[in-house]
């Protein structure tokens, strides 16, 4: 980990719940302990995801995803990755923008959510289909599960009528949303799943990500800012769907 952050200082950022880290780099301590003037310039920053390998996804394929991206939106670019048996690393450049996530937009949920919904159609606009070469349909969703061992909910078996298929995050939680000091949308992060499949299967997973962040009740704001009435049977699908899998 030490070789990968080239000689920089790291702080822990995120950790998920499959064991993974993600670490910035960050300028060392001066010798007379003043880190350099842009020691809060992030965009200047690497980045370094290391984690456990397993069968949901890979860093491998998280960097092809990335790549074929990088052409249409703003995401981090690739600069590095490997593994070894056991465990597999990335490492991408820094992007401007601060995570949905962060205690300015805890605080102001209302113009987050507005950001996010918009910025989640933003980005089902930008991205091809018709050149999209991955998936994230239910079924590939299922056979994937299934391959991991997981019993699925007979429920879930059959999926509503598609709505409109477009490019999926795959993970459209807030916190990999990056917004601008103007509370816009600028950059998309956490690639791994990304794949084509109906537009709800992000938009129900962003909404549950608002409630996970900043509480009850910004669901259905969400939704409007995406710019869609609500659709009860397909958020309800969608969302069971990403709990159970």
């Amino acid at each position: 980990m030490l070789a990968l952050a080239g000689g920089e200082g790291l702080e822990c950022v995120w950790e998920n719940n499959l064991g993974g880290l993600t670490f910035r780099t960050v300028p060392r301590v001066g010798p007379r302990g003043v880190r350099p003037p842009n020691a809060t310039d992030t965009t200047g920053s690497r980045y370094i995801k290391f984690g456990p390998r397993h069968l949901e996804t890979s860093f491998a394929a998280e960097a092809g995803r990335l790549a074929w991206a990088a052409p249409f939106v703003t995401v981090p670019r690739v600069l590095e990755h490997g593994g070894d048996e056991t465990h597999e690393w990335m490492v991408t450049a820094g992007i401007p923008g601060s995570s949905a996530v962060e205690p300015l937009w805890v605080a102001r949920p209302a113009e987050a959510v507005r950001a996010l919904g918009a910025g989640l159609r933003a980005l089902h606009d930008s991205l091809p289909v018709a050149e999209c070469p991955f998936s994230w349909s239910v079924a590939d969703r299922i056979a994937g599960a299934v391959a991991r061992g997981l019993s699925v909910p007979t429920a879930l078996l059959t999926p509503p009528p598609i709505d409109r298929l477009v490019v999926c995050h795959g993970d459209a939680c807030a916190p990999n949303t990056l917004l601008d000091e103007a509370g816009r949308a600028c950059g998309y992060v956490d690639f791994g799943a990304l794949g084509v499949a109906d537009r709800w299967a992000d938009i129900a997973v962003m909404a549950l990500s608002t409630e996970w962040n900043y509480g009850e009740g910004w669901q259905r704001p969400l939704v409007e800012s995406y710019g869609l009435p609500w659709d009860a049977e397909r958020m309800a699908f969608y969302q069971q769907l990403w709990n159970a899998l």
